[in-house]
């Protein structure tokens, strides 16, 4: 049996989308961008120019509903399928868009570069139970124009997994989605094997901005999945309360399903947020706090009861370094997460308030994915009855070592985390010189670069992709990439 989480009975659920629901109805929701407004009005939602409100009746907020995908899969740059979000299955991806990275050698944080990323993306090659690759953080070494394409660029030539991203400007996405074109070989087959999802990001509280209109629409004129990350902030930019936050992220989540459904109905999209509390005290959004946690599983069951699969940002940290801290936000994240059944966690690598990567967390928190994958497997029998036979055995032999059940079930029933995680006695420890937490972190972070190797993505696909880059960056008046290991 699959354990699974609740904070919500389903008559809290339905009085929470009622209430949206009037929200957006009776307070309308604020749009900068003519294309959404008019797309929305000439569906019969009432337009109040002066305010710059569209009030969204409930009917097309049913028609939304209607047509939204209940679940799709995402597929690596090979075509073949690497995450189904659907149901309660759980996938990984580290958090994104990180503006610093923490350096291992001088345990400071700085601005990351070329190199950096593509490290990133060769580890996250190997890392086993993160199933999809970010955009995870944005080089400094490019014009910032070209920065939202440039990480999706390094993205695909060192990574095959499928990519979580989105783009700042609306120039951004053409070449984002030229070179997912690119891989695939045709705009129709992205549609029919998506790469990559778009972060989409209403404006708390009740806005939608231009540009972030025009990515939502311009994912749904090609079927590009999107992921919706509204944040109202608990006591701050939302109400205090665990409750009025969900009717606020639940109002705002459901008006960018409505216009991107108008634009094309059966668009996917994953239901999720990036909500948090307000911590008075520091005046900061702890997204490590047990009740950010708390949001996100409960708007995740929300997303469910909306028949839609679900994200969240969650099983990161606040610290501002790998200590214990981190280890005990990113590790009850992913826990409550893997149990609440979220479709797609973001979140591996992260720290400082979403703000900062760093790769000697991300290959902790890999293991902790893979516990907490071990943990939704559940308990179940394997050959255990009749249990005659096995203790038999057991009084027989005195152990079990190499019994024919053990080598059969070992592998299947106990999850061995790899060398980031220490199980060995004191003794061996020291023998085997007392390495710190951080430093085997490292050394993992060394071995997966030194065993990585190339996707093997098509030569023609990839000068295809360099030259979309490299055409991006020069109208921004780089004539040169950076340098890249060949």
């Amino acid at each position: 049996m699959r354990p699974t989480l609740r904070f919500l009975n389903n008559e809290l659920i339905d009085r929470i989308i009622d209430e949206a629901r009037e929200i957006l109805c009776e307070l309308g929701v604020e749009i900068h961008n003519a294309r959404a407004v008019d797309l929305l009005a000439s569906h019969g939602a009432r337009v109040d120019a002066a305010q710059g409100r569209v009030y969204i009746p409930g009917a097309l907020i049913d028609r939304a509903l209607s047509s939204v995908p209940s679940s799709f899969n995402l597929y690596n740059v090979h075509g073949n399928a690497a995450c189904e979000y659907a149901g309660y299955n759980v996938h990984f991806t580290p958090g994104s868009a990180a503006i610093n990275i923490l350096d291992y050698d001088t345990g400071e944080l700085r601005k990351p570069n070329t190199k950096d990323f593509i490290a990133f993306s060769k580890i996250m090659r190997g890392l086993q139970f993160i199933q999809a690759t970010s955009t995870a953080f944005i080089p400094a070494d490019v014009p910032e124009q070209i920065s939202d394409s440039y990480r999706l660029f390094l993205s695909l030539l060192y990574c095959e997994k499928p990519v979580v991203t989105g783009a700042f400007t609306r120039e951004s996405f053409w070449v984002m989605k030229d070179m997912q074109v690119a891989v695939r070989g045709s705009e129709k087959a992205l549609a029919e094997k998506p790469l990559a999802i778009f972060s989409c990001c209403p404006t708390s509280p009740l806005k939608w901005s231009e540009t972030t209109c025009e990515n939502l629409l311009d994912c749904a004129a090609y079927r590009i999945p999107v992921e919706f990350i509204a944040m109202p902030l608990s006591g701050f930019m939302a109400p205090v309360t665990l409750v009025g936050t969900l009717v606020q992220h639940t109002a705002e989540t459901l008006s960018g399903i409505v216009i991107g459904q108008l634009a094309s109905p059966g668009t996917p999209m994953l239901y999720g947020g990036s909500p948090a509390i307000f911590d008075v005290r520091y005046e900061t959004t702890p997204m490590g706090a047990v009740e950010t946690e708390m949001i996100d599983c409960a708007y995740n069951e929300i997303g469910k009861r909306l028949s839609m699969p679900t994200q969240a940002y969650i099983a990161f940290s606040d610290a501002k370094m790998l200590d214990a801290q981190a280890g005990l936000e990113s590790a009850m994240g992913a826990t409550l997460a893997a149990l609440s059944g979220i479709n797609s966690i973001s979140g591996p690598g992260m720290l400082d308030f979403e703000s900062a990567q760093s790769l000697e967390k991300l290959v902790l928190d890999n293991e902790i994915c893979g516990m907490a994958l071990r943990l939704v497997r559940g308990i179940e029998p394997k050959e255990d009855f009749p249990a005659m036979p096995i203790f038999q055995e057991l009084l027989a032999e005195k152990h079990l070592l190499i019994s024919k059940h053990t080598r059969k079930y070992l592998k299947d029933e106990i999850y061995f985390p790899g060398r980031v995680i220490d199980r060995a006695n004191r003794a061996r420890w020291k023998e085997e010189g007392g390495r710190s937490l951080e430093v085997r972190a490292h050394d993992e972070i060394l071995r997966l670069l030194a065993e990585y190797q190339p996707t093997g993505l098509p030569a023609g696909t990839v000068r295809e992709i360099i030259m979309l880059m490299e055409r991006e960056a020069q109208k921004f008046g780089m004539e040169h990439l950076p340098e890249r290991e060949e």
